[in-house]
């Protein structure tokens, strides 16, 4: 008997998990769609303030903000001039101590002594070179000015080598002489990259001998590379961020403390060498610093060094540039910066962006982001319930129910089933339709088979009993496992036909819409108006025209990123003439038109198909739009207009077609504007 072991799906994701949930995304996105807002830029917004709901990760302007915060309080840590600063005052301690040796001896050399210590340059660098061979008399002051050569030998080091100042603490020669080795086999490692020579396995033997002084703990050269850079970078800055006394005096330090440990060369060497493979990190930028207490200048190389990390991160985290995406962020600088919970929050961010395209929401086309048919789906029924939520529970009209929905009176016959009836299932004839299907796959299956042997004389031998066909642990045939119902079993009640209705809804898409704020509202009201006739009227053919200067058919995908139109002129001809051809390719369809603007016609087709633009509206445009509205009268179509502005050429006109359609004039608010629209849709159909 075969024995199993259970455990973890370890190949790969859990093909039984559930997709992962991004309707409350979705959802929040499209409250920016339906209020005007383009889909790549509502996504954008989305990933700003963050996740809604239950989840509740920060979006990238609580970051952001976090990473202004730090670098405020970065800038008021100290001042640049703290090395400076320690250095003049170990000099001045020693030169005292020095003088306080001289001043009691009455000999000439003491006062040579003093004249020459009189005689040193305000600068602090050159005053150390000239101190550099000064015979001390003072053995305090000796000690004052060799414990001043080992702070700028160690604060330099820490400028470049971050943490080599408690390395040197205690001026073991040794030590100093493994950081000569170190920088020598650093720089030789180096150029061999330079030359292709180098290997992870010289990296390797480097890091084995000298790691314990890089506590990044880089993998290989590139990494080790830029860390060394960004601070060489920083050290640049710093030098730049200084007044020019200043950087001369800490650059004459800098070189005075390197001659002393034997390491000019070197240094020089790997500051060249890091420049030319980094140059794009900023050399030479300077950087304000507004605090009062004074940083060395490893410290203050630190500061520098992030500061300009936390400057990229801001930058990356503002995705305002052209084609920004959320992988360009550095999750190891947001780690640096902001901690763990906020790498969780910009990996949920990544993922909703991914999982949206992934489960067939977003695409991407031509560099632009766009909605799916899917997405479209369920935004127009996110629009739909919003214009239910408004209409009056209980009213005629509120078609938010979960009836049976026959579409007229039963004939007693029955037909195959087709996507969209909503007549009553026929199970009867459903199920025998399966148990005949069923029989005759068997037969076919066993006839192929040769299970069924013909005698010569016609008649039909029973087969033996197989395994199969008897029950474990019984004698008697196995009972049959039940009836599989196929798609094309299933049967509907004949019912009497309903009238369809033929629906055409016209939305102005001039640029005055926006001007007037409704345009957000005639969004919304064409998305939930073909939700509701595709999910709720599938017999219902229903056509979305937009206007402007010309007129088009809105296809429902292009509907949900639709954006407004800033050309002149309000075609209302032509979009009557598109409407007219929809209702002529349903003749037996009850016709309805909706018209949604807030302007009177001010355009209209010329013979040659051009449009021709004049305001105040031109006679020829009135007359050529009136006439189109005379067209849909003799169809039987009633044209209801929805008003969204209360212009007295508007009132003129919508009251003229209304003499002579017979139709009716409404006047909604924009915020309104789907509650009226719907329900003259539905007080319509259910007339």
């Amino acid at each position: 008997m075969s024995r199993y072991r259970y455990g973890a799906y370890e190949d790969g994701p859990d093909p039984l998990a559930p997709p992962y949930d991004v309707r409350d995304a979705l959802d929040a996105m499209g409250d920016a769609v339906l209020d005007g807002t383009r889909p790549g830029d509502a996504l954008r917004e989305l990933l700003r303030r963050g996740l809604p709901g239950a989840q509740g990760r920060r979006g990238l302007d609580d970051m952001l903000r976090q990473v202004r915060d730090r670098r405020r309080a970065l800038r008021d840590r100290g001042r640049l001039d703290g090395t400076l600063e320690q250095a003049r005052a170990l000099l001045d301690t020693a030169i005292g101590q020095e003088r306080a040796e001289l001043f009691p001896d009455p000999s000439d050399d003491a006062r040579l002594r003093e004249a020459e210590l009189d005689t040193l340059p305000s600068d602090t660098s050159q005053a150390i070179r000239r101190l550099s061979d000064y015979d001390w008399r003072s053995e305090a002051a000796r000690r004052t000015y060799e414990q001043l050569k080992d702070l700028l030998r160690r604060e330099v080091l820490d400028a470049q080598f971050q943490g080599m100042k408690q390395a040197l603490e205690n001026q073991d020669p040794a030590a100093m002489q493994r950081v000569k080795d170190m920088m020598a086999a650093l720089n030789q490692m180096l150029e061999r990259d330079a030359r292709g020579e180098h290997t992870q396995e010289d990296f390797d033997r480097f890091m084995g001998e000298y790691g314990d002084m890089f506590p990044d703990d880089p993998q290989n050269l590139e990494e080790l590379v830029d860390a060394l850079a960004r601070r060489a970078a920083a050290m640049d800055r710093l030098l730049a961020s200084l007044s020019p006394e200043q950087r001369a005096e800490l650059a004459g330090l800098m070189e005075q403390a390197m001659q002393d440990a034997g390491l000019a060369m070197e240094m020089t060497r790997l500051g060249d060498a890091l420049r030319a493979r980094r140059p794009d990190l900023g050399w030479g930028q300077s950087e304000q610093m507004t605090g009062d207490d004074p940083l060395g200048m490893g410290d203050a190389t630190t500061a520098l060094a992030e500061l300009a990390d936390l400057s990229e991160l801001e930058a990356a985290l503002g995705q305002d540039y052209p084609g920004a995406r959320l992988d360009d962020i550095d999750e190891e600088a947001v780690r640096r910066a902001l901690g763990r919970q906020a790498v969780d929050d910009l990996a949920e961010l990544r993922r909703i962006e991914a999982e949206l395209e992934r489960q067939g929401y977003l695409r991407r086309k031509r560099g632009n982001l766009e909605l799916t048919p899917k997405a479209v789906r369920r935004l127009g029924e996110t629009a739909l319930r919003r214009v239910f939520s408004q209409l009056a529970a209980g009213r005629q009209g509120d078609h938010d129910q979960r009836d049976a929905g026959q579409a007229g009176e039963l004939t007693g016959s029955s037909r195959e089933w087709r996507f969209g009836d909503e007549q009553p299932l026929d199970v009867v004839r459903t199920v025998s339709n399966a148990i005949r299907r069923s029989a005759m796959e068997r037969g076919s299956t066993e006839h192929a088979s040769g299970l069924v042997p013909r005698p010569a004389d016609g008649s039909v031998t029973e087969p033996a009993p197989t395994a199969d066909a008897v029950a474990v642990g019984g004698n008697g045939p196995r009972r049959p496992d039940g009836v599989r119902l196929g798609v094309d079993d299933f049967e509907v009640h004949e019912t009497e036909r309903r009238t369809g209705a033929a629906v055409c809804l016209l939305v102005d898409l001039s640029y005055s819409m926006v001007l007037r704020g409704t345009w957000a509202a005639a969004k919304q009201t064409t998305l939930a108006l073909h939700t509701l006739v595709t999910s709720k009227f599938p017999q219902d053919a229903i056509q979305i025209i937009g206007f402007s200067n010309y007129a088009r058919v809105l296809h429902p995908t292009e509907m949900a990123g639709l954006d407004w139109d800033m050309v002149q002129g309000t075609n209302l001809h032509h979009a009557l003439m598109i409407a007219g051809r929809h209702l002529d390719r349903h003749p037996d369809f009850e016709p309805i038109v909706l018209v949604v603007t807030d302007g009177e016609p001010t355009a209209h087709l010329r013979p040659d198909g051009r449009s021709l633009f004049d305001y105040p509206p031109s006679t020829d445009t009135l007359v050529l739009t009136l006439a189109e509205v005379d067209k849909m009268t003799r169809r039987g179509a009633c044209m209801n207009f929805f008003m969204l502005a209360e212009d007295r050429r508007l009132v003129s006109f919508v009251e003229e077609v209304a003499r002579r359609n017979g139709g009716r004039v409404f006047a909604p608010d924009a915020d309104r504007l789907g509650e009226y629209v719907v329900s003259d849709y539905l007080r319509v159909r259910r007339a």
